[in-house]
This record gives structure tokens, sequence and C-alpha cells, in this order.
């Protein structure tokens, strides 16, 4: 079987390679690695996300499928930027799989200086009444629609009333498709700015359908 960046323990051997970005006016410094998606650059779906947004207001965030950080990473600069103190109030909490992605994220974190706005671990570990106020996320679409579909669903069913969900989704991988899916599942969802092959989807919290 082929070796995919959403393997728990990917096989490959382990190179770090910097990437460096400027993201709402800060420069992130980071390091990415083999085995992990979009290792040594920034990929065209999540710059076009960060070019057609503005940070999240301060809260508790979630970066769905993390990676090596580069999403929350950036919200958390950000907030940091705009003289948010770090504290109970506001944080990113990053899940992902890839556990070599997990330690590359707290180790960008760790050198960013965010290790106290920003964390991330698998999937199973933030307990199951904790609730977040904004999902980002440039999902796994990889995964497969049905694997992808509960995964979304999981998580968007621990947003807060009022909450709301940003992704970015390639066209060519289903994102007008999905935009409807969520519409059928009690999400509006409205589509903030298509780029480069890319929608920008922003998914509202309602009243879940099945």
């Amino acid at each position: 079987m082929s070796e995919h960046y959403f393997s728990a323990d990917p096989s490959v051997p382990f190179e770090r390679e910097p990437v460096t970005c400027e993201v709402w006016g800060q420069r992130l410094e980071l390091t990415s690695g083999s085995g992990v998606y979009s290792r040594g650059r920034l990929d065209i779906g999540t710059s076009v996300l960060f070019r057609e947004t503005e940070p999240p207001a301060p809260g508790h965030v979630l970066d769905l499928g993390t990676g090596y950080g580069v999403i929350g990473l950036a919200i958390a600069a950000s907030w940091r930027a705009a003289g948010v103190p770090a504290g109970a109030s506001s944080g990113v909490t990053g899940v992902e799989v890839n556990q070599r992605a997990v330690l590359l994220a707290n180790q960008n974190a760790s050198a960013l200086g965010l290790q106290d706005r920003f964390i991330a671990c698998d999937p199973e570990l933030p307990p199951p009444d904790v609730r977040f106020d904004e999902i980002w996320s440039n999902p796994p679409i990889r995964i497969g629609k049905q694997a992808l579909h509960a995964l979304l669903l999981h998580w968007f069913a621990r947003l807060r009333p009022g909450g709301r969900a940003v992704m970015v989704v390639g066209k060519n991988l289903g994102a007008d498709s999905l935009q409807s899916w969520l519409l059928d599942r009690g999400y509006p969802t409205t589509r903030l700015a298509s780029a480069k092959g890319f929608r920008v989807l922003e998914s509202r919290t309602g009243t879940m359908s099945g």
C-alpha cells in the first residue's frame, strides 16, 4: 500500500524541510517534513484560504487536520500581534492523525513562542465536552467522501451555538457538492471566495437534520 500523509505513523524516513510564509502580515518560519502534507511549501489551497480571509476573532478555535500547524499557528500569531493576551479565553487546538505532523506542529509552536496559544494533538485527546467557536481547515478530502463526511459531522457538532467553520476545498475535489451536502445537514454554507480552482466555504451552526 502506498504511503499517505494522513497515515497515523508514516514509514518514510523523517527528513525535515523549512517553510517560510507571510500570513496576515506575520512572517512564519516553520519546519515541515517527509510524510507530512505539503512538505517544504505552502500549498495552493491554504494560500488561497489565507489570502481570501481575515483572522478569526479571539476564542477557542479548532484547526482540523493541522498538518505541521500552519493554519493554527497563523491564527495564534495574528492574535499575539493584535495584543490579545494568551490565556483561557482563547487558544487554538490542532488535531491531526499523523503523529509526525503533531510533533512538527508543536515544535513549530515552541520555536515561534506560541506554545501558550497553540497545541497539536491526536483527534482522540480533546475532551468530548470541549466546544469551539470556530473551525478552520484545509480538510483531508482524499480520505474519501464517506470518511470526510463522518469527520466533518463529528467536529461540526462540537461548534458552539453561533459558531462557524471556514474551509478551503478544491472545486475539482467536490467543493460544490460538499457545500450542498452541508446545507442538507443543517449547516448554512456560503462561498466566501473562489480562486485558483479552490472554494473558500463558510458554514454556520444550524439545526441538524441527520
